[in-house]
C-alpha cells in the first residue's frame, strides 16, 4: 500500500486582483467553492510547507479571489503569481466513494473480468461532465471515461483485493 500525501495541490495563483494583495486562484479542487472554504493554504518551501492563513476568499466565476495574512500590497501578490498552493488532506472534504487524483495516479489498471493488467493510470483530465482516466500501456496511451459503466472498483490494496483500478473496457477502447 502506497503512502498517501499529507498535502495536496489545490490551486495555482494565476494573477493578482486589485492593489491590496488579492490573488486570483485557479482551483484544482472539485469546485472553486471547496477552495474558497479553506482557512489555510500552504506553499511548498524545500522539504516543508509554509502556512498561508486565508483572510478572505470568494468565488468569482470559475476562479477564487483570495487574500492571505501578510500579503497586503500588489508587489506581495505579484510574488505569488504562478505559485502552486496546497491544502492538508484532512482539510479537503471527500464524499464517500470519491478519491483524490493524487491517490489514483500510478495505480495499476486491471481488467475486472480476467485480472489482466491494462496499464497504469498516468493522468486524469476533466474535459466535461465526467473525468477521463489516461492509461499508459507501454508506449501506448488510451482513455477511459470515469463512469461506473467502465470503472467498477478502486482498491488501495485491501487484504481481499490487490491495489488497482478495476475496469471493464469495451471493444476498441484500448486502441486509443
Amino acid at each position: 500500500m502506497r503512502e498517501k500525501q499529507a498535502f495536496l495541490e489545490c490551486a495555482q495563483a494565476v494573477n493578482t486582483h486589485g492593489v491590496k494583495g488579492a490573488v486570483r486562484l485557479a482551483s484544482r479542487c472539485d469546485s472553486p467553492s471547496v477552495l474558497a472554504g479553506l482557512k489555510t493554504m500552504y506553499l511548498r518551501e524545500g522539504d516543508g510547507y509554509r502556512p498561508m492563513p486565508v483572510v478572505h476568499a470568494s468565488v468569482q466565476k470559475n476562479m477564487v479571489l483570495a487574500t492571505f495574512a501578510g500579503i497586503d500590497t500588489l508587489e506581495d501578490a505579484i510574488s505569488l503569481r504562478d505559485k502552486i498552493f496546497y491544502a492538508k488532506r484532512e482539510d479537503l472534504p471527500l464524499p464517500a466513494g470519491s478519491h483524490f487524483v493524487a491517490d489514483l495516479l500510478g495505480l495499476p489498471v486491471i481488467d475486472a473480468d480476467n485480472g489482466q493488467p491494462c496499464g497504469v493510470l498516468e493522468d486524469v483530465t476533466f474535459p466535461g461532465a465526467h473525468p477521463v482516466y489516461v492509461v499508459r500501456d507501454g508506449d501506448h496511451s488510451f482513455m477511459i471515461p470515469a463512469v461506473p459503466a467502465f470503472i467498477l472498483d478502486i482498491s488501495y490494496g485491501q487484504a481481499d483485493k490487490p491495489e488497482g483500478i478495476y475496469v471493464r473496457l469495451i471493444e476498441g477502447m484500448r486502441e486509443g
